[in-house]
């Protein structure tokens, strides 16, 4: 896949491809819906989103809320065969663009784009003030094509990234999966911790969680990717979300510890996927409680994992 981090000067090679738009925030059905809409066997599958999200350009100081960082999307992506993601900078002249204005001189002359697809509540231009039927005019006009992705319900409920961040926050990751389609994944480099964990007996592998939305805090078990080096593959583990009130610590991260794993991944990346929530966050009364604690999380992780 090929990623493309500006509109003005695409080369050839990364032009005429049919594409799907949207911040495509953690990929989930409503976005497969329109990605499946864009696909045309004559042409290359384009992905068109927008880096920084819009949300977070308007409003930098607002809560982290984003499900996947962008380098997770682009894999998730590339595993849907895109074969061109054009991460267009939101910046201040795209904010300040009329909508004809970006389907001229941003799909059509800067992309190249033969056909768009989006879904039925999609928006763009300046304030938000083109909507799906001005797209399908300026694409008359300007020489793509456009189809529209009606929404998509499962269960009843309107498939989007607020209703998966609700289920998230209420700790439901089966239902965040089943409007997603995929176990949710946090992504990222392992980076050093107080390596507490390695002294109890339970040595974790820590990530960062800065500027995602936070699922409920507590413990999981989870599905672990190491997606590099010698020991790369998949793995059972428990993973701690939170901020280990025991140790008077503030600041939330990911701690995962790996079932039947030794080695050392400090600067690997992994994945790991929230697959259920099993308990809340305890301050213990002392070390030995707390062993007890996690021998019993890692003991019913490995059972439901088996499962």
């Amino acid at each position: 896949m090929q990623i493309h981090r500006q509109w003005q000067t695409i080369p050839t090679f990364g032009q005429g491809a049919s594409v799907a738009m949207g911040n495509f925030d953690g990929v989930h059905l409503g976005h497969q819906s329109v990605i499946d809409l864009a696909r045309r066997p004559d042409l290359p599958l384009g992905i068109v989103t927008f880096e920084p999200h819009p949300r977070a350009y308007f409003a930098p100081q607002s809560p982290p809320f984003r499900l996947m960082n962008a380098e997770a999307r682009a894999s998730r992506l590339a595993k849907l065969g895109v074969d061109q993601l054009y991460a267009v900078p939101f910046d201040a002249v795209l904010a300040g663009m009329e909508a004809e204005e970006f389907a001229r001189d941003v799909l059509a002359r800067g992309l190249g784009v033969r056909h768009v697809a989006v879904g039925q509540d999609f928006r763009f231009g300046r304030k938000r003030g083109g909507g799906v039927d001005d797209l399908v005019r300026f694409g008359e006009k300007y020489g793509f094509g456009v189809t529209v992705a009606p929404l998509l319900q499962v269960g009843g409920i309107e498939v989007s990234s607020t209703a998966i961040r609700n289920a998230l926050s209420a700790g439901e990751p089966a239902r965040a999966a089943a409007m997603l389609g995929h176990l949710h994944r946090i992504e990222g480099e392992v980076i050093h911790g107080e390596k507490r964990g390695r002294e109890l007996g339970f040595p974790t592998a820590n990530m960062s969680v800065d500027d995602l939305h936070l699922p409920k805090l507590g413990v999981y078990a989870a599905k672990v990717d190491v997606l590099g080096g010698p020991q790369a593959g998949s793995y059972m583990g428990a993973a701690s979300l939170g901020v280990r009130p025991m140790f008077g610590e503030n600041t939330p991260n990911l701690e995962t510890y790996i079932m039947d794993f030794k080695g050392d991944l400090y600067g690997h990346h992994l994945s790991v996927a929230l697959v259920e929530y099993l308990r809340p966050e305890v301050e213990y009364t002392g070390i030995p409680a707390l062993v007890a604690q996690m021998d019993e999380d890692v003991a019913r992780a490995r059972a439901l994992l088996g499962a």
